[in-house]
């Protein structure tokens, strides 16, 4: 990794290059499943709110399940093979679905193994990828890598969504979803051109016996220190209430206000211009107030528009779903940016896949549960009480934060002493970012 040299990260680095390409591919694909499996559930398959909120829940469910035993192994693997060979399980299993459909065998089951089956493999790849990422950007590049990920990563969710719908609407939700795998195609053939190369991980970090102590060990480092503790908790709850909301937005979007599938999935490519605007924004904020600060503006300030979500109606009425999203979307991904650089230059990297892991399943593990809630609370108070509830419960999770030491402080910490270390760690170029939808 060479000093900072004249031109964009994106110009100067073809391994990063390649790595932003395939994971901007596979966002993108994530983006139209996370429309054309709804949509196939609704239209196709004439399924209820709970089980579409059962079909999102399937998804994240394998956080709660291998999330922790996965950072372990992370730790004792090379990274970046884990990458691709997670993008092509994932395109393989999208690939089958329409041919299921010609097949007759489509049906809610189906629906909900391969949803359960690529949520593993999003499991594999998003945990060796935090841990991969510093590998290849020296410190001074980490801010910029950070902020082009979170911000492209939005504009291929916006770009998704909208596809996702038109997709559904001109060919069908189930042939959308060869779109899908083929982007998770791209993603492969991206991540594989990758050169940089990990040394192989000494025999001390793969000795047999040592897994339950280690996924202990970043559980401990977690609940121990007050910063992170503070943002994983925050992350269980924001993730509870948004995803209980997303989770139900289709089906409340298609038969509560009325509207086609194709405006469906262009709504929802609007609401996710905010995160685009929110990745541009995030470091000019943070420069001019702190960090910390940053953080709840983002974060609480923002997440009070989630409440204009439940207002929606045809005709006008959708601009409080636009604006809702919009402000939503903007303060997430502010957030994760900020968090990114945060985790980056606190956490060491010989216990990178291990907190990493252990901040994913308990941040991700409540994912599940709240696509669960959102359905189940579809199904016996309709589905616009629901949203009342799920979105209120966005802002208030940001209590969590008010009531921690970010409140107090103008910045996140940069550094401090960890179990084994002989000083502090400041930057030092080897930690990753801490993924949160």
């Amino acid at each position: 990794m060479s000093a900072r040299s004249s031109g964009g990260l994106l110009r100067r680095h073809r391994d990063f290059r390649l790595l932003w390409c395939g994971e901007t591919a596979g966002k993108f694909g994530a983006s139209v499943t996370g429309v054309a499996m709804p949509l196939i559930a609704v239209s196709t398959l004439h399924a209820g709110p709970f089980e579409v909120g059962l079909l999102s829940a399937a998804a994240w469910l394998p956080w709660l399940v291998i999330g922790l035993p996965v950072g372990a192994w992370v730790d004792r693997l090379r990274r970046r093979p884990v990458m691709p060979a997670s993008a092509a399980v994932s395109c393989v299993l999208f690939a089958a679905v329409p041919v299921a459909a010609w097949c007759g065998l489509l049906g809610t089951g189906l629906l909900l193994a391969v949803a359960l089956l690529t949520g593993t493999a999003t499991v594999f790849f998003q945990t060796a990828y935090t841990a991969y990422l510093p590998s290849i950007l020296a410190p001074d590049d980490q801010a910029e890598g950070n902020a082009k990920l979170h911000g492209s990563a939005s504009a291929a969710q916006l770009a998704g969504l909208g596809s996702g719908g038109l997709i559904a609407q001109a060919e069908g939700a189930v042939n959308g979803m060869f779109a899908n795998a083929a982007t998770f195609l791209v993603s492969l053939l991206c991540l594989t051109g990758i050169r940089h190369r990990e040394p192989r991980p000494g025999r001390a970090e793969r000795r047999p016996g040592r897994l339950p102590g280690e996924v202990g060990e970043g559980l401990r480092l977690i609940a121990g220190d007050p910063w992170l503790r503070t943002l994983t908790l925050f992350g269980a709850a924001s993730n509870l209430a948004l995803m209980g909301y997303q989770s139900i937005q289709v089906v409340f979007l298609v038969r509560e206000v009325g509207l086609a599938p194709g405006v469906v999935g262009g709504m929802a490519a609007v609401t996710g211009a905010g995160g685009v605007a929110g990745a541009f924004v995030a470091r000019r904020v943070a420069a001019r107030v702190g960090t910390a600060r940053a953080t709840l503006l983002f974060e609480f300030g923002l997440a009070l528009f989630a409440l204009l979500i439940p207002l929606t109606t045809d005709g006008a009425g959708v601009v409080f779903f636009l604006a809702g999203g919009c402000c939503v979307s903007a303060g997430v991904v502010a957030g994760n940016v900020l968090k990114a650089g945060f985790q980056q230059r606190y956490c060491p990297p010989r216990l990178l896949g291990r907190v990493t892991a252990g901040s994913a399943f308990l941040g991700y593990g409540t994912i599940p549960l709240g696509s669960l809630l959102g359905g189940a609370l579809g199904s016996m108070l309709g589905l616009r009480a629901a949203l009342w509830i799920t979105t209120a419960g966005i802002p208030l999770a940001a209590v969590i934060l008010l009531c921690s030491p970010l409140r107090r402080a103008r910045d996140l910490p940069v550094s401090r002493q960890w179990p084994g270390d002989e000083g502090s760690l400041s930057g030092g170029g080897g930690e990753a970012a801490l993924p949160r939808p």
